[in-house]
């Protein structure tokens, strides 16, 4: 469309890439960024690692200055300047400077809307006491700073826990302070399905985080000068000398609401591929929006900095159409992240089971499978290998990978990012089981992670491997096998369990019905594969228990709080 005037509203990632790529496209158009805050492009990722002092100076979270802007690409950012109405009629924007309180108008040719989310802040009893802080901001993070050094904090209650509740958690156990994460869900990390999250809550209360999980905050309350209590709707309270809330956020729609633009379901602004909105002359990107789920096809929430980039870009290109013959447009998001919390590392791609069990196509359930392995992230020979718990979900019709959760201490977001890719790519278990990738004893093994989840799947795909969950073991009659060692049994087994060491098995194999099926398993699943394998190859109906005793922990674990 060639514009002579393009008006974004927002910057940080989503508006602030638009901008700079539209620049690159054109010299000719006119450029101005309006953006309600002291700052146009910073790392708000990095907020909680400032308050840690892991960062420890705050201008590395500032990645471009008006003033930079200016120089290098010649776009006028105007900070602390809000817009307050579009008319779409006239073009126009109604724009307050908050440092004058001026208002005036400009006129566009295009519109870009990067509004971002706004932190929760329910409306409870108490909520707006002193030392209680939401963290979206470099504003907000001075004042946490400055409650932590000058009230010299002991205690502090994190309200949420999702990626800023753990990223929270962390920094401020960092600073010496002892936390308590509290979470109206069942578990934390509300991404990941709950027998994974069970892993990350024993690594937060063996590093002393403590954790309240499944009760609402109902309020907050002054104890005395130095203490603030929170009331939780079960009854119990939390004492703490300051408060973060970190209860997710939502889209910030206001102003695209007065517009009479189309908003989703899910609360997000509506966009085709190329971010337009239900007007031909307005874009949006970034959290505000709402856009197609890469895996499943249902309309989607993208709340992250990756695809906000990546919109903007788009965005731009859409906007400036410079006739190329590959046309930029937006796959969807498939919800590719990762968090570190205390020397752990949670990473996910895809969906999850949870809302595999809710989605219906025509009246029908998503089919789907699911295998767990427990792999080391490099050569078991080579000294510091870790473990990594892999959760694989995929099409038991095709084969097609559906998502992938992770959950370790080294080498666990390369395994997820390289699965993301085989989503975005359409893949299969088979492309994992085929991925030829980095192998040297110290990176990962002739064997990665990948390949071992895509060889796994295979094998139940295939006919090859027959597998059985631990949430089903209550309405089977199998018997259970357990094929570890006596003195493995001994620190811990599944009740009613048969014990019969894989290398025994075939010289007691008929001690074994061959009138009831058999379930084998072992401490993460492989040996009793082996088991599987040979029961079956002697005529036994076998399964292999998926993820074996470790995961059969997390799984009762869950049963017992869900």
């Amino acid at each position: 469309m060639n514009p002579k005037r393009l008006l974004i509203v927002g910057g940080v990632a989503g508006g602030a890439s638009c901008a700079a790529r539209a620049r690159r496209l054109s010299e000719d158009v006119e450029i101005i960024v309006f953006e309600r805050g002291p700052y146009v492009s910073f790392a708000n990722c990095g907020l909680p690692y400032y308050v840690g002092n892991v960062i420890t100076k705050e201008r590395s979270l500032f990645m471009a200055s008006p003033q930079l802007f200016k120089k290098r690409f010649n776009i006028d950012v105007r900070t602390e300047n809000c817009v307050r109405r579009i008319d779409r009629e006239k073009k126009e924007l109604k724009v307050e400077n908050l440092k004058t309180g001026e208002l005036y108008h400009e006129r566009y040719d295009a519109l870009v809307l990067s509004p971002g989310a706004a932190a929760l802040r329910p409306n409870l009893e108490g909520i707006d006491l002193s030392g209680i802080f939401p963290l979206k901001t470099i504003p907000d993070t001075r004042k946490i700073i400055d409650w932590i050094t000058t009230r010299d904090v002991k205690r502090a209650a994190v309200v949420g826990g999702g990626f800023i509740g753990l990223e929270m958690a962390e920094n401020l156990k960092i600073r010496g302070i002892d936390v308590t994460i509290i979470e109206m869900l069942p578990q934390v990390m509300p991404s990941l399905d709950p027998e994974m999250a069970i892993l990350i809550h024993d690594h937060l209360a063996a590093k002393g985080v403590v954790l309240c999980l499944g009760s609402p905050v109902k309020g907050f309350k002054q104890n005395n000068a130095e203490t603030i209590d929170i009331m939780l709707e079960s009854g119990h309270k939390v004492s703490a000398d300051m408060v973060i809330l970190a209860m997710g956020v939502r889209p910030e729609i206001e102003l695209a609401q007065k517009a009479d633009l189309a908003i989703g379901d899910l609360g997000g602004i509506m966009v085709d591929d190329q971010l337009r909105t239900s007007d031909e002359s307005i874009w949006a990107v970034g959290d505000a929006v709402e856009v197609n789920n890469f895996v499943t096809g249902a309309q989607s929430l993208a709340l992250l900095a990756g695809p906000a980039n990546r919109q903007g870009r788009i965005a731009a290109d859409a906007i400036m159409a410079n006739g190329t013959p590959y046309p930029h447009r937006f796959r969807g998001t498939q919800a590719t992240s990762v968090c570190g919390v205390l020397g752990l590392t949670i990473a996910s791609t895809g969906t999850s089971e949870k809302i595999l069990k809710q989605l219906n196509h025509d009246g029908k359930l998503q089919p789907y499978e699911k295998v767990y392995l427990h792999p080391d992230h490099h050569s078991g020979y080579y000294p510091g290998a870790k473990t990594i718990t892999i959760k694989l979900l995929f099409s038991p019709q095709n084969g097609k990978i559906l998502g992938a959760q992770a959950v370790g201490v080294e080498g666990v977001e390369k395994r997820i990012d390289v699965i993301a890719m085989a989503i975005q790519q359409h893949g299969t278990v088979f492309d994992l089981e085929e991925a030829e990738l980095c192998y040297a004893p110290q990176y990962g093994a002739a064997k990665d992670p990948v390949n071992l989840a895509g060889m796994i799947a295979s094998n139940i795909l295939r006919g090859y491997a027959r597998i059985a969950h631990w949430e089903n073991l209550a309405e089977s009659d199998a018997l259970l096998l357990d094929v570890r060692e006596p003195k493995e049994v001994a620190k811990g087994c599944v009740e009613n369990a048969v014990n019969i060491p894989l290398g025994q098995l075939r010289e007691r194999i008929t001690e074994l019905p061959r009138d009831r099926e058999i379930w084998t398993y072992c401490f993460v699943g492989q040996r009793s594969y082996f088991a599987q394998r040979m029961l079956s190859l002697h005529g036994y109906t076998a399964r292999n228990v998926s993820g074996g005793f470790l995961m059969y922990k997390a799984v009762k674990k869950v049963q017992k709080t869900g």
